[in-house]
């Protein structure tokens, strides 16, 4: 294996001598520019032949008046030609044409238009009179230019085809799957194609965490590899499985490594390579897809954001202006599990939409499994960083395990972010080695945004910010169920004034007490303004904004008011038929706002009491925010003591049965923001 990759990465030059017996490849643009040079050459001569263009009064006072005329020929009724004598050519060699337009020695050698073919005739009778030149009659000829009248008719319809010809032959270069310029290839598959030739180098070993999902993949690649390990006890071999998660989770990845192990054909492609603007195409492409598919059988076929083709069906945002999405959704229903058989066609997918996905897709025998691959947990995110960190030059002191636990929510695709962004902060100070705190500092970039040391602030501001920050910093650490601090900075980054960091802890269900708790220390900014300054800025729209969402998901959705009742109005299938009605009266309504807003106002006056309880506390830690600018958890302990609920970090146990999932504002807690 270690060989056929050092020939992939270096030119083989031993194979440079029979590629030298091979015909060069020709460029279509040079056919096209010979063509042009050969049609602009063909002009010059032709133009060259011509005869030089005189007038008459020319003609009458110089060439009849010395009598170098040798003969007069009128061509088509229209233009006079002069042929000048043998010995008078070399008279007139000055006001011929030179170059590639130089008339021919035997003539005619001058020409000009003439009004009407008897007016011309008089007038030449009466030079030749005028001057007394010896009579000579005036030869007439017909004379049809078939090239240039066949040019005239055929030029505009062959520059109009050659348009349509050069535009269709873009769009299928874009669009189709064949060879490039055959306007026919646009409903061609555009899956790349995987196979013996070209592998893909990825692998299990290169995905970190995720051991449930790889458990579920592996399996699949054992189907393909030894079948009849299952076959031999009745089982078949899965028609397809989906990939499910938040985005940034490893799904992609996870298919990558699907095709470096089963060593079979793999095929991919995105859901919206299915989608054009003619009518038809997105069904033909999936045609063309699986029957390479089936040529190739055993293989595998991954179809990645497959949400952009299945969306359920009658739920178009467009109101039913184009049906070509659900024309090729019904192709691909029908190509997944019709009739006609796909023996040895695995069909892997992948999409964080699984909610708008039709049940027609979802149903089992086309996609026999549902892998769910969710944000990695402590020692999932371990793992990922030990894949990480290897490329980067480490200082002794970094850990994964820290940095596992100072990335709580975070997916696969933020912790390879934070790797590279540390490695960054650490060459931009001219390190040699990335140190703890560039990944700490990293972290903070990511979550939090940019620091911005020179913004303008008044002193009155930063104040204000100072006491607002240190109000949740107070509240948080003073109630059982709020999240831990990690440190609190009125440094502005990004788009806010001032920030507090927290370290969420891992859970798996959350409580009405927990909620609540945190729903306290989100308004502590806010109380802290009032009882400080006695009014109220707009730096707590950000708290406000979570606590509002956060109070009316408990009570409409996870039913924790006891005038609601055990009550949900959530969809989490993301199939209900009526979406446009709500799922309640509008006197429901009410007391939802009514209970909403009793939850909010019931934390905020708790929080103004524990400030007015700690009122000293939270004053020196405000002054000491003012003068550090960034303070961290020991400080708080300094000031308010060690706090009485802590706990062990997490329990990792197998889970027995699935559990209502929370919100995703109840998880991302790991920073509060004061805009």
């Amino acid at each position: 294996m270690a060989e056929n990759k050092n020939n992939k990465e270096k030119p083989n030059f031993g194979d440079i001598r029979p590629n030298m017996n091979k015909a060069p490849k020709i460029n279509p643009y040079w056919i096209y520019g010979v063509i042009i040079v050969i049609f602009l050459a063909i002009q010059m001569f032709t133009m060259g032949t011509g005869p030089t263009k005189t007038t008459w009064f020319e003609v009458k006072n110089t060439m009849f008046k010395d009598q170098d005329i040798k003969k007069v020929v009128v061509v088509n009724g229209k233009d006079a030609q002069i042929y000048l004598k043998d010995e008078s050519i070399e008279k007139y060699k000055s006001k011929m044409e030179s170059g590639f337009n130089v008339p021919s020695k035997t003539g005619p050698h001058f020409h000009f238009a003439i009004g009407s073919f008897d007016s011309f005739n008089a007038d030449i009778k009466e030079a030749q009179t005028t001057y007394g030149t010896a009579e000579f009659g005036i030869e007439s000829e017909e004379v049809h230019n078939y090239l240039g009248e066949l040019l005239n008719w055929i030029l505009p319809f062959a520059i109009i085809i050659l348009i349509w010809w050069w535009i269709f032959k873009r769009m299928s270069k874009g669009s189709g799957g064949g060879g490039p310029g055959n306007i026919f290839n646009v409903g061609k598959s555009q899956a790349k194609i995987f196979d013996k030739d070209s592998r893909v180098s990825t692998n299990f070993k290169d995905v970190a965490g995720l051991a449930e999902a790889k458990q579920e993949v592996e399996e699949i690649v054992d189907f393909l590899k030894n079948p009849i390990k299952f076959t031999k006890l009745g089982g078949k071999i899965p028609k397809g499985a989906l990939l499910v998660g938040p985005p940034g989770t490893g799904k992609t990845l996870l298919a990558k490594a699907v095709a470096g192990e089963a060593n079979v054909p793999f095929f991919s492609m995105s859901g919206s390579d299915f989608v054009e603007m003619f009518v038809g195409v997105g069904a033909s492409r999936v045609r063309d897809l699986f029957k390479q598919a089936k040529e190739k059988a055993p293989c595998i076929v991954f179809i990645d954001e497959i949400d952009a083709i299945g969306r359920a069906r009658g739920k178009n945002p467009n109101m039913g202006s184009n049906d070509e999405r659900e024309n090729t959704l019904n192709q691909l229903l029908t190509e997944m599990d019709g009739f006609d058989t796909n023996s040895g066609v695995i069909i892997l997918a992948a999409t964080n939409r699984a909610d708008i996905l039709d049940r027609a897709l979802m149903r089992a025998g086309r996609f026999d499994r549902q892998i769910h691959v969710e944000l990695p947990d402590l020692n999932e995110r371990e793992e990922i960083f030990m894949v990480h960190l290897k490329p980067i030059k480490l200082s002794p002191e970094v850990e994964p395990a820290f940095l596992a636990k100072q990335t709580p929510g975070f997916s696969g695709a933020d912790i390879a972010n934070v790797c590279n962004e540390s490695a960054l902060i650490a060459a931009r100070k001219n390190k040699d080695i990335v140190e703890k705190q560039d990944f700490l500092d990293a972290v903070d970039r990511i979550v939090g945004g940019l620091e911005k040391k020179n913004k303008i602030i008044s002193v009155d501001e930063k104040r204000r910010i100072a006491y607002h920050e240190a109000g949740h910093a107070t509240i948080s650490w003073l109630l059982e169920h709020a999240h831990p601090l990690v440190k609190v900075t009125i440094v502005p980054r990004g788009k806010a004034l001032g920030a507090a960091w927290y370290l969420p802890e891992e859970r798996s269900i959350t409580t009405k007490d927990q909620l609540l708790d945190e729903m306290c220390s989100a308004l502590g900014g806010r109380a802290a303004e009032q009882i400080s300054f006695n009014s109220i800025s707009s730096g707590a729209q950000n708290d406000l904004e979570k606590v509002t969402k956060q109070s009316y998901a408990m009570v409409s959705i996870f039913g924790m008011s006891d005038k609601v009742g055990n009550l949900s109005f959530y969809d989490s299938s993301g199939q209900n038929e009526f979406g446009f009605t709500k799922p309640y009266s509008e006197k429901t309504a009410e007391l939802i706002d009514s209970e909403s807003k009793l939850l909010i106002e019931t934390q905020y006056l708790r929080a103004l009491d524990i400030l007015n309880e700690h009122k000293a506390g939270h004053q020196l830690l405000s002054e000491l925010l003012l003068e550090k600018e960034v303070i961290f958890s020991e400080d708080l302990e300094k000031v308010f003591g060690k706090r009485k609920w802590e706990k062990p970090l997490m329990v990792v146990e197998p889970k027995k049965e699935a559990v209502a999932e929370l919100p995703e504002s109840t998880e991302e807690n790991a920073v509060s923001i004061t805009a």
